[in-house]
């Protein structure tokens, strides 16, 4: 039997089905985490063979002798992954300390993660990409700023989501963001006015997908962080085939297998510096499951379980889950900061099993996604924006 460790298997909660899904394979699935055993829910401590305690995640020391004692007690770690964007780097280091040959190593990270070094694999695949440089002196910034002009964003060169990002549109917002930037590098590109579409796929041990699909999101996911406004976005009912062409093209420009990944792309909402409207160019890809609760929106919209799908490619490199009736899902983060005209009965009652969940968005991710989350599956592009603007209505 072949031992696979998941790290942080209760965040986000519902990431126990991956573990599910894996012990259905035949896997020891083996839980590394800081939640207390007994906080664990029912079906999670049911999918875990054993669960190790530490006191910290963050604590490399700690996490280090979890895995030296799983091996010690279990023998060969055959995998060790959490699906999540902030400990890519962690279990990359833990693979390359143990030589668990099935995911990154420590070495593959800086094109991962780094999103200056994400640029030239684009370029590889055939995607444009934003201009950039670096912030080093406030000198070379207004320089760049010459060649592109007003506004251009800045970001941390490794970070997660757009945490810490800002558009920036005159000297004067560029001084403060120089002055009170943190101790990190920082990226500065060009704008783009766009809006996000995504490529997600579970890829094969021969870097070829066995399911895919793609997300947009037409709000500004930087100004719903920064401004603390409702956020939307949904899965396609059908991909676009040029965003599958791009994001086959980064898989194999990435060299990536045996992963669920998560690429981001802009679609030009009109002519540009960068190329023309309707234009797919590149934004950064993500070595993980599209965040939060999107592996079940894609199960709604595809009528399909990707846990499954994942966990059969694990397994067999391969799987005989097919897809079933196609829906557009549709996601809405509410505020509780703002004054809805329709409550969350008033939403079941007009929707009634349209409406798949209403459900608190944990704390830890509310500041991107809001804090509650209703997500709707609906036939066509025009029920699921009539959907928006009724759920996000206000006083």
């Amino acid at each position: 039997m072949k031992n696979f460790i998941f790290i942080s298997p209760n965040f986000p909660t519902n990431y126990w089905k991956f573990c599910k899904e894996l012990k259905n394979n035949g896997f020891n699935v083996l839980g590394i985490g800081d939640c207390p055993y007994d906080n664990l829910t029912n079906e999670l401590k049911d999918a875990l063979c054993e669960y190790y305690k530490v006191s910290s995640l963050e604590n490399f020391d700690e996490v280090y002798r979890a895995v030296a004692f799983f091996i010690h007690k279990h023998g060969k770690i055959d995998w060790l992954e959490s699906n999540n964007e902030y400990w890519l780097e962690r279990d990359a280091m833990l693979r390359t300390k143990f030589n668990i040959t099935t995911g990154f190593k420590s070495a593959d990270m800086t094109k991962v993660k780094y999103k200056s070094k994400m640029k030239p694999y684009y370029i590889k695949a055939g995607v444009k990409v934003a201009e950039y440089t670096l912030v080093t002196t406030l000198s070379a910034c207004k320089a760049f700023i010459e060649r592109v002009g007003y506004p251009v964003i800045v970001k941390p060169d490794n970070g997660v989501g757009a945490t810490a990002t800002y558009k920036l549109k005159n000297e004067q917002e560029l001084i403060e963001f120089y002055n009170a930037k943190p101790p990190v590098t920082y990226i500065m590109e060009e704008y783009i006015d766009a809006e996000i579409n995504s490529y997600d796929a579970i890829i094969d041990s021969n870097g070829e997908p066995i399911f895919e699909t793609g997300n947009v999101t037409p709000s500004n996911l930087m100004d719903v962080v920064n401004t603390g406004d409702n956020s939307i976005y949904y899965i396609v009912k059908d991909l676009a085939e040029d965003v599958k062409d791009a994001g086959r093209r980064t898989v194999k420009a990435f060299g990536v297998k045996n992963r669920f990944v998560h690429f981001e792309f802009f679609r030009l909402n009109k002519d540009q510096r960068i190329g023309k409207k309707g234009e797919v160019v590149a934004l950064e890809v993500n070595m993980r499951p599209c965040g939060g609760f999107t592996p079940e929106m894609m199960n709604y919209a595809n009528s399909t379980d990707v846990y499954k799908i994942w966990a059969d490619m694990i397994a067999y490199d391969s799987t005989l889950v097919r897809l079933g009736e196609k829906y557009y899902c549709a996601f809405v983060g509410r505020r509780d900061s703002k004054n809805f005209v329709y409550s969350e009965q008033d939403i079941k009652n007009k929707y009634g099993d349209k409406i798949k969940t209403i459900e608190r968005i944990p704390e830890a991710l509310s500041g991107a996604m809001g804090n509650v989350m209703v997500l709707g599956n609906f036939a066509t592009e025009e029920e699921m924006k009539e959907y928006f603007n009724t759920v996000l209505q206000t006083y």
